[in-house]
């Protein structure tokens, strides 16, 4: 029955799984993370900036890849969980991706043109002196369907089946409560990934909040005598560390006066695009053929 726990699933424990989350944290970099690093070193000669980019493949692949491994995750918890939340969230995923890979596309795009991603929509050169005025209220659409609407469709339900799977990470053995060395090395590229996935997405209040259930969740389970598995131990591990990083990251640009205008709320995150195209975007100038 979905959504129900069995009895005989309670006290199931299941080893590391190394492979899926090897697999995870290898198409994360490889796809997420390095497409848009593929738009910008591969010639413009083979994807011209009419046409899908390299990193719209590697977006496209990432759609597919990521739900399946989600899935595959799911599968191989101890416990029964909440197969139509799961569902539905996988759903929202997709939907979320696929609206984002189309604004981003475009966004990262631009780019060559002489878009700065460290300056708002209307700050930026190219698009300030674009006549009609109304076109810059389409390419402000466009920044709020991949910066706004698609993010939260595509990460909200991302952490969400993160802490479903988390809360099946139980088990009342001690001995099973250790990490294998495997664990310990895809630790840092996985922390290292959330980072990035935090701040460059802006999702810093999801993330906390589901770092807060995820600690609530684990003292909640210590007062019953259950400790986490190694699962677990390497995605609350991994969220400790990716806290950390935000806070390096947060503490080197306090006092960077450009990207204090642009991130001008309480919770001043930077993205990390915004500080390439602000500080080390020297790879291309304007095309003078475009």
């Amino acid at each position: 029955r979905h959504g129900a726990v069995k009895n005989e699933d309670t006290f199931k424990t299941s080893p590391f799984h190394f492979d899926l989350w090897f697999y995870f944290t290898l198409q994360n970099w490889v796809l997420d993370f390095g497409r848009p690093i593929a738009m910008i070193i591969l010639p413009l000669e083979w994807f011209p900036l009419n046409k899908p980019s390299a990193g719209d493949y590697f977006h496209m692949a990432y759609n597919v890849i990521t739900p399946f491994l989600l899935l595959k995750l799911i599968e191989r918890s101890p416990k029964t969980l909440p197969r139509s939340m799961v569902y539905v969230s996988i759903i929202m995923f997709v939907m979320g991706a696929s609206i984002h890979l189309v604004g981003d596309s475009v966004n990262h795009r631009l780019i060559f043109s002489g878009y700065q991603h460290h300056l708002s929509v209307r700050e930026n050169p190219i698009i300030k002196n674009l006549k009609p005025e109304t076109l810059i209220d389409s390419f402000e659409l466009l920044y709020y369907y991949d910066e706004y609407l698609g993010h939260s469709m595509w990460y909200i339900p991302f952490f969400l089946i993160l802490f479903i799977y988390f809360t099946g990470c139980f088990t009342p053995v001690e001995e099973e409560s250790r990490m294998p060395v495997a664990a310990l090395l895809l630790m840092g590229p996985s922390s290292l990934y959330y980072w990035y996935l935090v701040t460059e997405g802006q999702i810093f209040i999801l993330y906390i909040f589901t770092f807060f259930a995820m600690m609530a969740l684990v003292m909640h389970q210590k007062r019953k005598g259950l400790v986490l598995d190694s699962n677990g131990l390497f995605l609350f591990y991994s969220f400790i560390i990716t806290l950390v990083l935000i806070a390096l990251w947060v503490g080197w640009l306090w006092n960077d006066k450009i990207l204090r205008k642009k991130y001008p709320g309480v919770i001043y995150i930077p993205e990390p695009w915004a500080f390439y195209t602000l500080h080390m975007n020297n790879l291309h100038a304007a095309k003078e053929s475009l």
